[in-house]
């Protein structure tokens, strides 16, 4: 088991400094030749506050909400996952509909 760290002042202001400015834990424990764990635990004793800003997540377009009503025939979204790789693709939808009324000119 390692033995006892004294921990001085200056290291003290270098990780609450760096931990306020966005730093990881890693980042910190790179500066200082600590390991992460060891600066982790430091900071939680000494009660260094701020560290990196998680990601925000992705806004979901309506059509990937997995709740929502199910899309009308021909709608792109689904033409497009129905036609990719087939020589359909990149063709326009047309209804059945469309077609019976031209005929009926």
């Amino acid at each position: 088991m390692p033995g006892r760290r004294d921990w001085t002042e200056t290291a003290d202001n270098t990780i609450r400094q760096m931990r306020a400015a966005g730093a990881t834990w890693a980042a910190i424990g790179d500066v200082l030749g600590l390991s992460r764990n060891t600066i982790i635990e430091r900071g939680r004793r000494i009660q260094a506050q701020g560290g990196p800003v998680p990601p925000r997540k992705a806004e979901r377009r309506p059509e990937d909400e997995p709740n929502r009503a199910p899309l009308h025939a021909g709608h792109p979204v689904a033409w497009d996952v129905l036609t990719s790789g087939t020589i359909l693709e990149g063709t326009l939808f047309v209804p059945l509909s469309a077609g019976r009324r031209e005929l009926r000119r």
